[in-house]
């Protein structure tokens, strides 16, 4: 039976089912109260109409006046609660603090309040807690049948003739990561975007080191009544940064969809998730923006991969952090959740300008726990019973020990499926909008094999989006302009190049003009003559070297004229190409060879 693990606390959860353990894995213990979403935040996100944004390089205020503290006060006391500023986020909204930690129904209407009383906010709402969203399961193969299955598979292999993603940075905003051999190499420096110390457990808030130390909680940790995660940490960042980079035709372990990439690990869950208000600052900065007190990302990423989630409408931080990283050129891939639900009411699945990720499972079919509906773009492989996604992983359960590789299935695991493949894209075309990714992603998809309602476009197929993104570079072809004297085979015009486009000139009526060519063995040569205008006729013939006519094609006015002839010869022979006047105006003319 597949159960669905999302934490409970004030977070987004990672869109994740796990089996995890080494190459022979083991899975872990089954706890269906993990379906618990968290419904309790202690923080309020308030935007000002006079707020700064940040995240184009300008620095907010962050200092509050009296009059706004003392309508921050008035709200606050219908509920029984005092706030507090905590901190700004990029967009240049304030964190508010709340005394105790509270329903969201009842954040909500804390949030309210102070829109009523306050006409200069803009907007507030409650600072959700998201949880990656996992599914224990046994699992049943060693191989990465998702790359290559005719039926669940994402049809990699024939992609990697084309791409790799070389050049191309993937922030993976999620647990962070893990060092792992199949990694080496393949990380950049990210950031630690976690504002509590509770939740990052790693003894501090925000800072440079992206690594994971473990998430795991224990019984109540997370909130009154909500289970412990078995004592067991996810690893789910370094799953994720896996199926989207690890090496590959290195000999050891797993491949990477994208193995050419590099990832840029940005750490914003922890211990019961992470805050939406660190989730889209992550976001802005992993596109490139600014975010006070972060430093630049030297390491911008082309292709942002959200594996978390949580309940409720697209809020309007997340949403204005996802366009602010579209703005500068990311593709932001969401997972569309484990509650097999409809998408509407997983955030961020169901904000805008995000594509939106279901599961299926190795029959192509709808995976078990996958979120469906209208909000779903595209579908990838996430796995299902008896059939599990497997990548880099750590043998730790608590804290961190050696290398390990396990088993996970959920949509954050099809979701990073889908960002490598737009890694992919990108490096083979750079220049590709995130629309324009979107669009040729379900423009390319496969159709499913099994059913899978409301689960998108199909299922991504790489090669084909590949080639359908390929950059077609405009050959300038090669350009000659006639020479006179060149009325007779011993002065003719010697054309070198296969695309070559002659303009000439009837400057007379018994104007003949001659171009020789060496044509390999073998070769056809065809060339087209242009006429000069409407009324002009003038014809075209086709010699060897000996002077013996080959081909003539003299058409009527106005109608151009073509002559093929073919190197029947085991060695290059020349070949003459003559233009006569017929009849008509004189003028110009263009002849193209090509053989």
């Amino acid at each position: 039976m597949t159960h669905h693990k999302m934490y409970p606390v004030l977070k987004i959860c990672a869109a994740a089912l796990v089996a995890f353990g080494s190459l022979a894995a083991h899975a872990a213990p089954s706890d269906a109260a993990r379906t618990k979403v968290i419904t309790q935040t202690d923080r309020l996100i308030v935007k000002y109409k006079d707020a700064v944004d940040n995240s184009k390089g300008a620095v907010p205020e962050r200092a509050m006046s009296a009059a706004r503290q003392a309508l921050q006060a008035r709200a606050g006391q219908q509920l029984g609660a005092t706030m507090r500023a905590l901190r700004a986020t990029a967009t240049g909204a304030n964190v508010l603090q709340l005394s105790r930690t509270m329903s969201l129904d009842e954040a909500r209407t804390l949030a309210a309040e102070l829109m009523a009383r306050d006409p200069d906010v803009e907007y507030a709402e409650p600072d959700r807690i998201m949880v990656p969203l996992f599914t224990p399961n046994d699992p049943m193969y060693t191989q990465q049948w998702h790359y290559y299955d005719a039926k669940g598979g994402l049809n990699l292999p024939a992609a990697w003739d084309k791409s790799t993603g070389a050049g191309i940075n993937v922030a993976v905003i999620d647990t962070g990561y893990r060092p792992h051999a199949d990694l080496s190499g393949q990380i950049l420096p990210g950031y630690d975007f976690i504002t509590s110390a509770a939740i990052a457990a790693d003894g501090n808030g925000r800072d440079s080191d992206a690594s994971d130390p473990g998430d795991s909680t224990t019984a109540g940790q997370c909130g009154g009544g909500l289970p412990a995660q078995d004592d067991a940490s996810s690893w789910h960042g370094t799953h994720v940064a896996g199926t989207i980079a690890a090496k590959t035709n290195n000999g050891v372990g797993v491949a990477g969809v994208a193995w050419g990439a590099k990832v840029v690990p940005v750490r914003v869950l922890g211990k019961c998730g992470g805050y939406t208000s660190d989730i889209a600052d992550a976001m802005i900065w992993a596109s490139g923006g600014a975010v006070t007190g972060a430093p630049a990302n030297p390491n911008k990423a082309r292709v942002l991969n959200l594996s978390l989630g949580g309940s409720g409408a697209c809020d309007t931080t997340t949403q204005n952090a996802i366009n602010s990283a579209r703005s500068r050129g990311a593709v932001v891939v969401v997972a569309a959740g484990n509650s097999n639900v409809n998408a509407s009411n997983a955030n961020p699945a169901n904000c805008a300008g995000v594509i939106t990720v279901a599961a299926v499972g190795r029959s192509g079919g709808k995976a078990s726990y996958s979120n469906y509906g209208a909000n779903v773009d595209v579908a990838a492989p996430g796995g299902d019973s008896g059939a599990a996604i497997l990548s880099t992983w750590n043998a730790g359960t608590s804290t961190p020990a050696s290398d390990n590789y396990g088993y996970m299935m959920g949509t954050s695991m099809a979701t990073p499926h889908v960002a490598g493949v737009a890694a992919l894209m990108l490096a083979k075309n750079p220049n590709l909008t995130p629309d324009e990714v979107e669009a040729k992603l379900k423009a390319t998809a496969r159709a499913f094999p099994a059913a899978c309602s409301g689960c998108g476009a199909g299922i991504v197929d790489a090669a084909a989006a590949v080639n359908a993104v390929t950059a077609t570079v405009a050959v300038q072809p090669t350009t000659q302009n006639e020479v006179e004297p060149n009325n007779w085979f011993s002065n003719a015009n010697p054309v070198a190049a296969s695309g070559t486009v002659v303009n000439g000139t009837m400057s007379a009526s018994n104007d003949i003009d001659y171009y020789i060519v060496q044509v390999p063995a073998g070769k056809t040569l065809t060339a087209t003559l242009t006429q000069g205008g409407s009324t002009s006729d003038y014809d075209l013939y086709a010699y060897n070297s000996a002077g013996t006519q080959l081909a003539v094609s003299t058409n009527g006015a106005g109608v151009n004229d073509a002559v093929s002839v073919t190197n029947t010869a085991t060695t290059t022979q020349a070949r003459v190409v003559r233009v006569r006047y017929h009849a008509g105006p004189l003028g110009k003319y263009t002849l193209k060879f090509t053989w």
